[in-house]
């Protein structure tokens, strides 16, 4: 299955974090909180402006993103999780 999210939304899949704190205390997966970056999977084709013009995204798919915490809406393809959002949701865009 294909999905292509239309006009400012992204298809994203979480990153999980480090399950470690930095002194080296394993945290338990009912402590764990939500990741809150991912990596964009597929964008749309654009927002659309009142003057009905199209405005490309800046984000683009392969991006690291980091994005808010209650942010998308999740979904389920083949077993895997992902969250579909608005780009106003991103936060950040994580560079290397």
């Amino acid at each position: 299955m294909k999905i292509r999210p239309l006009h400012d939304r992204i298809l994203v899949q979480r990153i999980e974090e480090e399950q470690r704190t930095e002194s080296g205390i394993i945290i338990p997966d009912t402590a764990k909180e939500k990741p809150i970056m991912g990596k964009v999977i597929a964008v749309g084709d654009g927002r659309v402006l009142e003057n009905g013009q199209k405005q490309p995204l800046t984000v683009k798919e392969g991006d690291k993103i980091l994005f808010s915490k209650y942010a998308g809406t999740e979904i389920k393809i083949k077993g895997e999780e992902y969250l579909i959002m608005r780009e106003d949701d991103v936060l950040a865009i994580i560079e290397d």
